[in-house]
């Protein structure tokens, strides 16, 4: 470092200061703990300071001050992501940019049927926005009342409604985007049809904070369900369950939202673990499946549910079912599915998989994954769930009972290479929703086509050419 690049970095917490204000400069280790840990626990790190702007602007003058000193910055949404993506290194030289405190509603436009939000708004709010203008935004995930819009375009988060309205990705027309260098690129555009160029909204979406960072975003909106219909079914087997989701887009076709597969021994741990949690059925099944049906018309979607599930039990597809009676049950339902990943870590260690595969072969997955791991770690526990309408299988796994935490937990890599070897047969993804983060970045190269990394590469060396953004992330 030349002694001109020190004279503009030893005075950083002042410039920055002198930006957002000092009360939202923080360097106490006590205050910045919360920011510097991740839910898993998996990752911890450490940072020169958290700076929390409150404009677009601010964001563009930081940016630009850590370009001019060669700062390397950390963007963090809500802090909810699951493969470290948000927390910084070790080295603590690092500012995290925390966007919490941009949370405002910009615009909502009934006749376009989109609303313009900044990044640090959570996702509940955000629904709940939409909810107030009698319109549906439809992403859905466990930590919404936490995770922030921009984390969930930054990551191309996914979720529970895929089936129905496609991911994050699929939910934004226009993006507003400070760049490494403190440019502002501003596409804030409601149109449904723009043919002028590349889509650039598509290289920050999924770029988790590596390409610029995400400050408001143009969303799509939805009308309101007049009537949903949800429905805890038990069944065999996931072949069954694909049979089944075939049977349900033939009947009832777009009204099908949701449709998520779970393991008995995970409706176990929720049973065991969760406060308030009940049995869904008279008996125990070997698998479940939630189904939930939503219309725009006020009549007939009860009569839809119960034809589909009078027909799958004629076609010998399911055991039982029962279909929520009130708002309080179809909570019920939905409970005993969210609460799966959060009581898995009061069984002891989990090795967690966020995969994808074709639709058609998620039951072969399952198969093939049950045999592999029980022959390599006998007693193991099974516990996969998730959004078998999208293909997205969440293959955790648990130690054995009475296992040693720690040395099940080492044995990650060698579990990692079974099921990732699965889904590269399969010709599936090592990340379906969750990101690569630090957790799978150096798995990267070896799952992605050669040249689609060199394309990364060169991406990220365009846009952020000091490698400031996020560093060692992803790439």
């Amino acid at each position: 470092m030349t002694l001109a690049t020190l004279s503009r970095t030893d005075n950083l917490l002042d410039r920055l200061a002198a930006i957002v204000g000092q009360k939202h400069v923080m360097t106490d280790v006590s205050d910045m703990g919360a920011y510097l840990t991740e839910p898993r626990d998996l990752f911890a790190g450490r940072a020169r300071c958290v700076v929390r702007p409150g404009s677009t602007a601010e964001v563009a003058a930081i940016l630009a001050l850590c370009s001019e000193t060669g700062t390397r910055l950390v963007p963090q949404g809500g802090n909810t992501g699951l493969v470290g993506g948000q927390i910084p290194g070790e080295s603590g030289d690092e500012v995290l940019l925390s966007l919490k405190r941009m949370d405002k509603v910009r615009e909502l436009d009934i006749s376009s049927n989109t609303m313009i939000v900044e990044a640090g708004m959570t996702l509940l709010r955000v629904q709940e926005e939409a909810d107030k203008a009698d319109r549906l935004f439809p992403l859905s995930l466990a930590s919404e009342g936490s995770c922030t819009i921009g984390g969930n375009l930054a990551t191309n988060a996914g979720g529970t409604a895929v089936l129905a309205y496609g991911n994050a990705r699929d939910l934004v027309t226009g993006l507003e985007v400070v760049l490494a260098d403190g440019r502002v690129l501003s596409n804030l555009s409601k149109l449904k049809k723009d043919n002028t160029g590349y889509d650039l909204k598509h290289i920050f979406m999924g770029s988790e904070g590596t390409l610029g960072v995400i400050t408001a975003a143009v969303l799509k909106l939805f009308p309101k369900p007049r009537s949903v219909e949800t429905a805890f079914i038990g069944l065999t087997d996931p072949h069954k369950a694909l049979a089944l989701l075939n049977l349900s887009m033939k009947l009832a076709g777009g009204d099908v939202k949701t449709f998520e597969l779970m393991p008995r021994i995970g409706i176990d741990f929720v049973l065991r673990h969760g406060p308030g949690t009940r049995e869904p059925l008279a008996e125990p099944h070997a698998w479940y499946v939630l189904l939930e049906l939503t219309s725009q018309s006020d009549e007939g979607l009860s009569d839809r549910m119960m034809a589909l599930l009078e027909a799958a039990m004629e076609e010998g597809l399911i055991d039982d079912a029962a279909v929520a009676a009130s708002l309080d049950q179809r909570k019920d339902f939905w409970k005993l599915r969210e609460l799966l990943s959060d009581v898995q870590k009061l069984e002891g260690g989990s090795i967690k998989h966020d995969v994808s595969v074709p639709v058609a072969l998620a039951p072969q997955f399952l198969d093939e994954v049950y045999a592999a791991m029980e022959a390599h770690i006998p007693g193991v526990r099974m516990v996969p769930f998730g959004h078998l309408g999208d293909g997205n299988i969440h293959c955790n796994i648990s130690q054995p009972i009475g296992a040693d935490k720690d040395a099940f937990l080492n044995r990650w890599s060698e579990v990692n290479d079974i099921v990732h070897g699965i889904v590269a047969k399969l010709h599936g993804s090592i990340s379906a929703e969750h990101g690569i983060g630090l957790l799978k970045r150096d798995l990267l190269p070896g799952v992605k086509d050669p040249v689609a990394m060199e394309v990364m590469h060169a991406i990220k060396k365009t846009l952020d050419p000091q490698g400031i953004l996020n560093p060692g992330k992803v790439l």
